[in-house]
């Protein structure tokens, strides 16, 4: 089939090589553009763009270009931007998503299932309507979400899936797409304040922000991440939430047991190494006002 692949990120790598290896004849790759992705002044391309740049496949910034090329469909991963009727209008297209549509709709499906505790996710290839994720779905796998999974690891486990049912649906043909039933949520990016453990949550909710990336409270007034950590459900009863009691931080419910953290100006290390060099009393406070942007 020739196709057209729209695709940004790390995520959209997998399918877009997997539709090649298929033997699908992939046209032109639309993708976002070069952009700043370190410290320095020196642009660098997406992932998918040197990913197709490395198979030989044409490559754009403009979204236009998707229409002009008589393309057969175009396959949408990660895209970052809504797909206008201009362009729908002479180039259909399928998406590949990371959750159970109708539920989490929108930009951070994996790390909006995990936070709201949700026990099972999914990967859905759906028909691209103008609005977010509105189109309907033509097949979907379901996938449990275990209770020590990351938001990184649960993410390489659904672009695995889907690449290999994305591949199945367009060489089985898509047939008929069933329309979305329920109500819909929407996964918004995460902020900052979505990423900050307020020990007053319980231990579980903790953990679950945690399991995202880049949980942060303060420790001594600077920033302080948690980069893992186990759940202790029966510990640090009546314990004021945030303080430290052996290696685990009091929770509105339960305690939080750090077992890899970075602390400011650190490198990522085992709780262990820090508490040797840091000598943290039991009763000593996580979670003091400090400002974490950035």
């Amino acid at each position: 089939m020739r196709l057209v692949y729209l695709g940004t990120p790390d995520v959209a790598v997998p399918p877009l090589e997997a539709l090649v290896d298929a033997g699908h004849d992939v046209e032109l790759v639309v993708t976002g553009p070069d952009r700043r992705r370190g410290r320095g002044a020196a642009t660098s391309p997406s992932a998918v763009k040197s990913a197709a740049q490395a198979r030989g496949i044409a490559v754009t910034h403009t979204l236009a270009h998707a229409a002009e090329h008589g393309a057969e469909l175009g396959v949408v991963v990660a895209y970052g931007r809504i797909i206008p009727s201009s362009v729908l209008d002479v180039l259909p297209m399928v998406n590949l998503h990371f959750s159970l549509l109708p539920r989490w709709r929108g930009a951070a499906p994996v790390e909006r299932a995990i936070l709201a505790g949700d026990a099972r996710t999914g990967v859905c290839v759906m028909d691209v309507a103008e609005g977010l994720d509105e189109g309907g779905v033509y097949d979907r796998v379901e996938v449990p979400i275990g209770s020590d999974v990351s938001a990184d690891e649960l993410r390489e486990a659904l672009v695995s899936i889907g690449s290999r049912l994305l591949v199945e649906r367009l060489g089985e043909g898509l047939g008929t797409p069933v329309p979305q039933a329920g109500e819909p949520t929407y996964a918004h990016k995460l902020s900052i304040e979505d990423r900050r453990l307020d020990w007053t949550r319980t231990a579980d909710e903790l953990h679950r922000i945690v399991r995202v990336g880049d949980a942060h409270t303060a420790f001594r007034g600077e920033r302080f991440k948690i980069h893992a950590a186990a759940v202790m459900r029966d510990g640090s009863a009546g314990a004021a939430p945030g303080t430290l009691h052996g290696a685990a931080i009091a929770a509105g419910d339960g305690a939080l047991v750090p077992s890899e953290v970075q602390p400011a100006g650190g490198t990522r290390m085992s709780w262990a190494s820090f508490a040797n060099g840091a000598r943290p009393l039991d009763g000593e406070r996580f979670g003091d006002t400090v400002d974490v942007d950035g």
